[in-house]
């Protein structure tokens, strides 16, 4: 989930996971879930206090570690890609070397990346990639800021049309932040769709906000998802049927519509949220089962995230650091 910006000159250019609005404590969860309507058994907007379970037996421990490793091994359809390195956050100007390095940790294990910005070097992501042999989802980050939106667009076209784009995502959670309008939002996916004919292009938001704004749905060639139970204080034993819910909410908002999930995770540190707590083997185990149920579903989704980003740390709290599946140092966190 999208991070605030509190500098507007600074594209916040990876998202991460925040509390949502509305998403605690009213009897109802986002989008207008009645509490006790069926969730997965997980009752949104009442939230249980957090309770750490206690660490596996070795040999739980052992069958986590193996199934994380084969699931890995067997690469994941998608991972959202942040170049970000230690002292680095939005607004640094991104090198190639930099971007080139990152991906060649992630390329055995991945089919797509996804990225979020085409300014300040990371418009240089996608034909990295796609020198690689990876599929690209390409983000153009949209915000407060007119002027800096035109550039990312600008950006996003640009890259597009030099063949480095499988789709485009014009903006990230801007309606959840209310950044922009929908008019505003709506004109600008209809005009990166007209200047990218066979491109397919779409919008990338928090699940509940496709059925609340269908205009933007339909402008939509493909809808793209954001699906955090941890941020809902779902228990991680519940996570997976609840973001199954979530899925299934946002395609019957978009009938006939290509969905994919654009954004899901789940923190290894930090602090409990209700009934979510983070923790290395909640983050192992939740992996496991999201991706093999898109693997048996045929699922498109992408994990957040290939890094941990340590900046993120004041934006999103303490767990904001620690979504990757490698640490912000390029080190394998899991399975080992």
């Amino acid at each position: 989930m999208s991070t605030d910006r509190d500098d507007p000159s600074a594209p916040a250019s990876h998202t991460g996971s925040r509390p949502r609005p509305g998403s605690e404590g009213d009897g109802a969860g986002p989008g207008g879930a009645v509490a006790g309507s069926g969730h997965g058994g997980f009752v949104p907007g009442q939230h249980a206090e957090a309770v750490a379970p206690p660490p596996l037996p070795p040999e739980q421990r052992a069958r986590l570690d193996a199934a994380f490793a084969a699931v890995l091994a067997r690469g994941v359809h998608g991972l959202c890609f942040s170049p970000y390195l230690e002292g680095q956050q939005p607004g640094a100007q991104i090198g190639a070397a930099q971007i080139r390095e990152r991906l060649a940790v992630i390329r055995p294990h991945t089919r797509w990346i996804r990225s979020f910005s085409c300014t300040d070097g990371h418009e240089q992501t996608p034909a990295i990639a796609k020198a690689m042999g990876l599929k690209t989802l390409v983000g153009a980050w949209l915000g407060t800021d007119r002027e800096i939106n035109a550039r990312e667009i600008a950006g996003a076209i640009e890259v597009a049309r030099a063949g480095h784009a499988d789709i485009v995502a014009v903006g990230n959670e801007v309606l959840l932040r209310e950044d922009l309008s929908e008019d505003e939002l709506v004109a600008t996916i209809e005009h990166v769709r007209q200047a990218l004919p066979g491109v397919p292009v779409g919008y990338v938001d928090a699940y509940f906000l496709f059925e609340k704004h269908p205009r933007v749905t339909a402008a939509c060639d493909v809808v793209m998802t954001n699906c955090y139970p941890f941020w809902e204080g779902c228990p991680r034993e519940q996570a997976l049927p609840y973001m199954q819910t979530m899925l299934a909410k946002t395609r019957k908002a978009a009938p006939g519509k290509r969905v994919l999930i654009s954004e899901t995770g789940w923190p290894d540190r930090g602090s409990a949220f209700h009934g979510a707590v983070p923790g290395h083997e909640a983050a192992m185990q939740y992996f496991v089962d999201s991706i093999e149920w898109a693997e048996r579903d045929g699922i498109e989704i992408f994990w957040f995230a290939a890094f941990d980003e340590a900046w993120k740390v004041g934006a999103e709290g303490d767990v904001g650091a620690y979504w990757g599946l490698w640490d912000k140092d390029a080190n394998a966190k899991f399975g080992r």
